[in-house]
């Protein structure tokens, strides 16, 4: 019988020598050389003596013997599975089998292991509970209990779910206080409920869960929780919240004083409840304005921007930097950027930032480089102040936490390209290089990569500095596309267009048509798609849904008809091309194939969606627009791109540009390609490549 646990030992450690990727007799997990050989011994040596010890331990019947070599292939096993699932790190392992050694020490004489686990990571700890070895253990309940707190500190947003489940434990009620400190939005969720959870929330008798608990009552009770914080502390009664709360223009502008009045804190140091949910309300409610203003787009200024009339520059400013994603270009820079300074006595630059305490200032400079204001915002103000401000743009890039973590550093990369004044170009970049020495000095690893990246980057945007990028940062060649890495495994080149049902998408269609109805293209016509084969040279087949009724959603069906057809026959785009306007893009990268290895995003804004492409197709190269896409750009670039690819020639990003340089050289048509960013110079793209990239390294 104890033969069998042997065996599962002597197999978890064979798993465990294999985790580096190698067959062979070493655990290299790591880049230290030392820890690897500490690995190494901790996988063979110190198991095997383990094993025997037991074996030989004259004081372990066999029962005991059993459950404790049961309990270190347990060990073994769960650690293969944590690490390979990215739950424990390397540096656990010899760390694990001593404590299981010690465990052992303890739990033979009948003590509890409650105090070893307590000093031990929850990594180390979580795996040791599991183990049968101490299932009778006279402590196994409160090490049960320890290492479930060392979850909930490391993991405060699962709190809630996981009293859920259970919240039967000695310590509930403090748990539910520091949930609704930590995340008052989810709480909110929580308090709305039924079941023994939610009971507990409403018996609590800390102030702020039953203020919560009020609101989670109460009818729209999500309108009063952007103000929970002034709420908590008595500054503003619902009573003037039910006031306004019907009526969007001043709940609007409550939301902005109130955002205003919490950046006044945090500038103390002080962090209010709720910033997340009245950045989310700013963000709602705003959306009342730009949905108008962009709906109206071909309307005369005057009666498109009639709605902005009564706004404060400062609640334009928030208008500006809470809709990135959903403003047109036109809105921006005809309407919202012009009107904050109309409405300024003094239309200083600096003075806005000053009135918004510098909320979300990164987004903005970021918005005025993309939209090319940037020149313009910075000439309102003091050269000094200027200075000072893009010192503080660069600064800091390090700090950001959970999802959106790396959107200032991605602002700080995407501007870069955008910046004309060499001086402002070269204050920039002495400011990522002064980061990047202080990280180094400080040790600060994410600091490091974070400026190293973008010192690579800015270094590159000289052609004097002759740095390969690719070779520097370990990603793709973002230069150019090789021909065969297009081609499925036939040897074909698939290239998947979008079009959508309004006029512009339905001219645009039969412009491309029109285009490829020659010669070097057989047509296949379907109700809702239509393909072009390539007749001769490389083996293209471009698929296009047909733009029919947008307004009963036939252009949606026609797109998800031909995904369908490509699904079922296993057809795999590396091309896409989305060709419709910026309103529109998120319907395109809702169906955007992983397959992707180069994307056109031919929309106005299109430079705003980078880290959503990346996110499905991590190295894509990408062709957007900072501004105004057009079809007078888009169908010649589509057909010099076809035409490379015809030929069997990889696409080669800077030679290709010099010629769509030449070709848009004059009049509206230069204006509107000066706005289009290829691979090379993108940016913000080519930074988060390169970080995933070597975070995916550092994590193995």
């Amino acid at each position: 019988m104890r033969q069998t646990f042997h065996d599962r030992i002597d197999a978890a450690q064979k798993h465990l020598l294999r985790l580096d990727g190698t067959p062979d007799n070493e655990m290299n997990l790591t880049d230290d050389e030392d820890m690897n050989l500490q690995l190494t011994y901790t996988a063979t040596r110190r198991i095997d003596d383990l094993q025997n010890n037991i074996e030989k331990d004259t004081t372990l019947n066999g029962n005991d013997k059993i459950r404790y070599l049961r309990g270190m292939s347990e060990v073994l096993e769960l650690f293969n599975r944590y690490y390979r699932f990215q739950m424990a790190k390397a540096s656990n392992f010899p760390v694990l089998v001593n404590t299981y050694t010690q465990a052992i020490a303890l739990d033979k004489q009948n003590i509890s292991i409650q105090h070893i686990i307590a000093k031990s990571s929850y990594e180390v700890g979580n795996i040791l509970i599991q183990s049968i070895a101490f299932a009778d253990n006279p402590g196994i309940a409160q090490a049960k209990n320890i290492v479930f707190l060392k979850d909930c500190k490391l993991h405060p947003d699962k709190i809630l779910s996981y009293l859920n489940s259970n919240s039967n434990y000695p310590f509930t009620d403090s748990l539910i206080i520091e949930a609704a400190r930590y995340d008052p939005d989810q709480f909110y969720d929580y308090a709305q409920g039924y079941g023994q959870l939610a009971s507990k929330i409403k018996n609590s008798p800390d102030t702020l869960v039953q203020t919560i608990s009020k609101l989670a009552v109460r009818k729209s009770g999500r309108l009063y929780f952007p103000f929970l914080d002034n709420l908590y502390h008595g500054k503003v009664t619902l009573d003037e919240i039910d006031a306004v709360k019907d009526d969007i223009p001043k709940y609007y502008s409550l939301l902005v004083k109130t955002k205003i009045d919490y950046m006044d804190r945090v500038m103390q140091r002080d962090t209010p409840m709720g910033l997340v949910a009245i950045d989310a309300g700013l963000t709602e409610k705003g959306k009342y304005y730009i949905n108008t203003i962009n709906g109206l787009h071909e309307s005369p200024n005057n009666v498109r921007f009639k709605i902005l009339e009564g706004l404060s520059p400062e609640e334009l400013y928030y208008l500006a930097v809470m809709q990135e994603e959903l403003i047109y270009t036109s809105s921006y820079v005809q309407g919202v950027y012009p009107r904050i300074f109309q409405r300024m006595k003094n239309p200083r630059g600096d003075s806005l930032l000053i009135n918004v305490r510098f909320d979300h200032f990164k987004k903005w400079i970021k918005m005025a480089a993309n939209y090319n204001t940037l020149d313009d915002f910075l000439k309102r103000m003091d050269k000094q102040n200027a200075l000072v401000l893009m010192k503080a743009f660069v600064n800091g890039l390090d700090k950001g936490r959970g999802k959106d973590s790396l959107e200032d550093a991605v602002d700080v990369a995407a501007s870069y390209a955008s910046i004309y004044d060499k001086d402002l170009q070269r204050l920039v970049l002495h400011q990522v290089q002064e980061n990047l020495q202080a990280a180094k000095q400080n040790n600060n690893k994410r600091a490091q990569d974070i400026y190293s990246i973008l010192n690579t980057l800015f270094l590159s945007m000289d052609s004097s500095n002759q740095i390969d990028v690719s070779k520097e940062l370990g990603i793709r060649p973002v230069y150019f596309m090789p021909d065969k890495s297009l081609e499925d495994s036939a040897g074909r080149v698939v290239i998947q267009q979008f079009f959508y049902g309004d006029k512009d998408g339905q001219n645009i269609f039969n412009a491309f048509v029109n285009a490829y109805s020659n010669s070097n293209w057989k047509r296949t016509s379907t109700e809702y798609w239509v393909s072009f084969t390539s007749t001769k040279g490389k083996p293209i087949t471009i698929y296009s849904n047909r733009p029919l009724d947008e307004k009963q959603a036939l252009d949606d069906k026609a797109q998800h008809e031909l995904d369908d057809y490509l699904s079922e026959h296993g057809i795999s785009p590396t091309v896409v091309l989305h060709r419709g306007h910026s309103y529109y893009l998120n319907a395109t990268l809702d169906q955007l194939p992983s397959s992707a290895q180069v994307v056109l995003l031919g929309s106005c804004g299109g430079y705003q969606s980078l880290s959503r492409v990346l996110s499905i197709c991590p190295e894509a190269h990408i062709v957007s627009s900072k501004q105004t896409g057009s079809g007078l750009i888009n169908l010649p670039m589509i057909n010099g791109i076809v035409e490379k690819l015809r030929h069997g020639k990889d696409l080669d990003w800077p030679a290709m540009w010099e010629t769509f340089r030449k070709q848009f050289s004059s009049g509206q048509t230069k204006e509107l390609f000066d706005d289009y960013v290829p691979p090379y110079k993108n940016l913000g793209a080519t930074f988060i490549m390169a970080y995933t990239k070597l975070q995916n390294k550092d994590n193995g």
